[in-house]
């Protein structure tokens, strides 16, 4: 009867372990990241958006998507080394959204998620939050160019220090995104803004 019950158990745990590994598996695997193509009028723009990460952040972003806010808006400013020359501390990115005050106002703005709380930092490709104060983002956003570490937490490009919230990566396009940056500006802001036609989330 030992003998039995012991090759029992021993069925019972060959059986086991797979559905144990599975879970055990599972439980480590980094869930997905939604992509959103962003479809410019110079070419698309895919972003994966860091839903685990950047929750409050990502969350109101696929939402605007969602809701087609950005839907004939425009990439509008970039910001090279070449034209900020009063900064101390220099960037690049090309920056998007409404580009409309009035249009901005009608959505909410959010939670500031900084880079020490989230671990999402700005390197190259990295899509983020424009904003002034902490708190104050709604609906701009910006694509960086090379690593911007003055961008983070504790970075020095704004004075609060607070840095920007990072929310994502460019996954393809960054070719667009280089094409934008070099087009003809006067202040920053771009001679002939580039018209965001769509975005949706990749099925």
């Amino acid at each position: 009867m030992v003998l039995e019950l012991a090759i029992i158990n021993r069925k019972a745990l060959i059986g086991f372990w797979p559905v144990a590994l599975f879970l055990i598996l599972g439980g480590c695997r980094v869930p997905s990241q939604p992509k959103v193509i962003i479809a410019t009028s110079l070419g698309n723009i895919v972003v994966a958006v860091d839903t685990v990460r950047a929750k409050v952040t990502s969350k109101n972003f696929l939402q605007l998507v969602e809701r087609g806010a950005y839907k004939n808006g425009y990439f509008y400013r970039t910001v090279r080394l070449n034209n900020q020359p009063a900064a101390q501390h220099k960037i690049e990115v090309i920056q998007g959204g409404l580009f409309n005050d009035s249009l901005i106002a009608k959505y909410s703005e959010i939670a500031h998620e900084p880079t020490s709380q989230t671990g999402l930092f700005h390197v190259d490709g990295t899509i983020s939050m424009a904003r002034l104060e902490p708190g104050t983002a709604s609906t701009e956003f910006f694509i960086c160019l090379g690593n911007q570490p003055e961008l983070d937490y504790g970075g020095r490009r704004n004075p609060d220090g607070q840095g920007f919230a990072a929310f994502g990566r460019v996954v393809s396009g960054m070719d667009v995104v280089r094409k934008i940056h070099q087009l003809p500006d006067t202040g920053q802001y771009l001679v002939s803004p580039v018209v965001i036609r769509w975005m949706r989330i990749e099925k």
